[in-house]
């Protein structure tokens, strides 16, 4: 692990897995779109899907030299969001951002066998165990159906990349529906690449045509807290309810984030998942990397895995 992220070296070449900053004459492995795992530069290969290069583009960031595929190098379905990939390289499996729950048009994650497992632990505590899919989808729906009947429009909150079309492609039977001007860019761009979202309009022109007086109706936006000006207008002019989507719900790590409710969903694996995860890879050796590090590990050397968290001078380079 260095400052710029994990290099990999053999005797042929280095790996960059989410560098910060691509870099020259190295592969750069971007494993997704969301803007953390998104490298500043325009050096060196960029390995990389082409959903996740289009994503990258409409957020400014483009991801220039970009390849989709590479000898020696498999890329993975990493069921996080649209585009996102793990790597398997020299029996070395990264998995980026992970997730191995269906969730609507996202697929759960392919666990390949390796030696050395590198895997995110975001919540990689016990307390992170998510419901199942089905059992949320049936609590939303309860919930709106009921809002809906007190005429009371609903406004279901996720990130803007990832949740916020998981919710579109869930919860999109609902009419009307409509969505925050950023979500509905995102999703228009979805759509361009194949995912079946409904469409609808944006939350300036649905309010331009005053269709936003007629209540009830749902809009997906962006996750946001209680004190956002958008919120707080959406509030005031139209009674609207906030359900905010997010695997932090409900924990002691909530980070503030308060909405009328809160639901557990997720676009990575959690605790049990996990642990499942490394089991499935039958890995030698796993290292552990963003969110619970030293806490995950922990937990897996007492399964009796050779496991360690893996931070900046812990581990300079490998293979």
């Amino acid at each position: 692990m260095t400052k710029n992220g994990i290099a990999c070296r053999n005797s042929k070449m280095i790996v960059n897995l989410d560098p910060k900053s691509s870099v020259e004459n190295n592969i750069n492995f971007v494993s997704h779109a969301h803007t953390d795992h998104l490298p500043s530069g325009k050096n060196g290969i960029i390995l990389a899907t082409k959903e996740t290069k289009e994503i990258a583009n409409i957020r400014g960031r483009e991801l220039a030299n970009h390849v989709e595929h590479l000898d020696d190098f498999a890329l993975y379905d990493s069921g996080h969001i649209l585009g996102a990939r793990s790597l398997l390289f020299d029996d070395v499996f990264y998995t980026g951002d992970i997730c191995t729950r269906d969730r609507g048009f996202l697929k759960a994650a392919t666990i390949p066998k390796c030696k050395t497992l590198i895997t995110e632990c975001t919540f990689g505590k016990p307390e992170f165990i998510f419901p199942k899919l089905e059992e949320t989808i049936k609590k939303v729906n309860e919930l709106i159906s009921e809002l809906y009947n007190k005429g009371k429009p609903v406004l279901l909150l996720g990130y803007q990349l990832g949740k916020a079309q998981t919710l579109s492609y869930l919860f999109g039977h609902w009419e009307p529906v409509y969505y925050h001007d950023s979500v509905k860019e995102m999703n228009d761009l979805h759509r361009k690449l194949g995912v079946q979202i409904k469409p609808g309009l944006g939350h300036t022109e649905a309010a331009s045509k005053d269709l936003l007086e007629k209540k009830p109706w749902i809009m997906v936006a962006p996750l946001m807290s209680e004190s956002n000006q958008f919120v707080k207008d959406m509030k005031s002019k139209y009674g609207a309810i906030t359900v905010g989507f997010s695997g932090w719900a409900k924990s002691s790590f909530s980070y503030g984030r308060k909405n009328d409710y809160s639901i557990p969903l997720s676009d990575h694996c959690d605790y049990g998942e996990l642990i499942d995860l490394v089991k499935r890879s039958g890995a030698e050796k796993v290292y552990t990397v963003h969110g619970f590090v030293d806490e995950f590990a922990a937990d897996l050397v007492k399964m009796g895995f050779d496991a360690q968290p893996l931070r900046e001078n812990s581990l300079d380079e490998f293979l």
